[in-house]
């Protein structure tokens, strides 16, 4: 893919990553084929921050998880509210690498179309 296309999708999207895996998606979006660029361009990715701040107002009853994919725990969130407490404060400081992670996912399954 062209350079400028893929330093252009970096610098748009860079936050929506982990800082360690920004230099591997740049060699993946040099490597692709062109054709895949409308569907790489065209992702839709959760912003951390704002996970985070889901959390914050509405963790104990799993929304954040629900928000970003995480059905299974979401679902034990709501049922446990947040594990009594104890499993909405450490989602606290666990949700925006959780994101990370499943914005890593989203566009790994894009590329590989």
């Amino acid at each position: 893919m062209d350079a400028q296309k893929v330093d252009m999708f970096m610098m748009t999207n860079a936050k929506f990553f982990e800082s360690h895996q920004v230099y591997n998606i740049r060699n993946i979006l040099l490597e692709i084929d062109e054709s895949k660029w409308i569907y790489i361009s065209s992702i839709q990715f959760k912003d951390p921050t704002n996970m985070l701040i889901v959390s914050i107002l509405a963790g104990a009853w799993g929304i954040d998880r629900f928000l970003i994919g995480d059905t299974g725990i979401g679902i034990g969130k709501l049922l446990t509210c947040g594990g009594f407490g104890i499993w909405a404060i450490v989602d606290l400081f666990l949700i925006m690498g959780a994101t990370r992670e499943k914005n890593l996912e989203t566009f790994m399954m894009h590329a590989r179309l």
